[in-house]
């Protein structure tokens, strides 16, 4: 059984995208490969599409118990957009199962015009993260972005700078969020912990210790930290302690 879903009319994406089987025919620039899935860049009519292409979701039962990566990515991405986080406009996705198996889907994005990776921009010393307005905006951004995750009860759990695009207007979306999923209770708190690791993780080499002080206290919609900050502060700076 195969499931495809998009909202194409031009006569070009169509052809590219109309189905399943067009979109595992595409030829492109690829970007990433592993045993189980690829990215590819195409370019139609001086746009360019991302397409995330899935053959496999693991060994034994993987294959028929829970929610595949490319649905979890589509889903995810959809939440985003429903709870007003910029991200990716999804063009097309879809699935195909045999005798109940995974066996293969893909997920079409068009791409966000004039950005890059906060991760890049580290990276290669992009000026903007040495200018504290830029910054500001930003980390303002992310902050709410991030706190509209967790009020949901959701967690990136990859909220890394590589999955954070910043355009030339100094607007940020949220991208690539495949494990992203609801938690409850400890493991709510302890994902959250995680998420706000992630961003530190890199952070703590090219921001001031002012500058994130200030993105937790944006987050957390206060001027001071609580008793309960402070805790949840210690066990972010511990996170990766031994691990990188």
């Amino acid at each position: 059984m195969t499931t495809w879903k998009h909202d194409l009319q031009h006569p070009q994406l169509l052809e590219a995208f109309g189905t399943l089987e067009a979109v595992f025919a595409l030829k492109g620039e690829r970007l990433t490969s592993d045993p189980l899935s690829e990215v590819i860049r195409v370019e139609l009519d001086g746009v360019r599409y991302y397409v995330k292409r899935y053959w496999g979701a693991g060994k034994g039962l993987r294959r028929y118990l829970g929610r595949p990566r490319v649905k979890a990515e589509w889903q995810n991405l959809k939440l985003f957009a429903k709870w007003g986080i910029p991200t990716a406009p999804i063009i097309a996705h879809g699935l195909e199962r045999r005798a109940g198996a995974f066996v293969r889907g893909a997920l079409v994005t068009r791409e966000l015009e004039n950005t890059r990776d906060m991760a890049e921009m580290a990276s290669q010393g992009d000026p903007r993260l040495h200018d504290s307005h830029w910054v500001a905006a930003v980390s303002r951004q992310l902050a709410n972005h991030t706190r509209t995750l967790h009020d949901h009860s959701f967690t990136h759990n990859d909220l890394k700078w590589r999955n954070l695009l910043v355009n030339d207007k100094a607007e940020l979306f949220f991208i690539d969020c495949p494990t992203g999923s609801f938690w409850w209770g400890p493991l709510l708190r302890y994902r959250i912990v995680k998420d706000l690791a992630c961003l530190d993780k890199v952070a703590k080499y090219h921001l001031s210790r002012t500058q994130r002080l200030r993105f937790y206290l944006q987050y957390r919609q206060r001027s001071r930290l609580s008793r309960g900050d402070k805790q949840r502060v210690l066990q972010i700076l511990r996170f990766f302690e031994g691990r990188e």
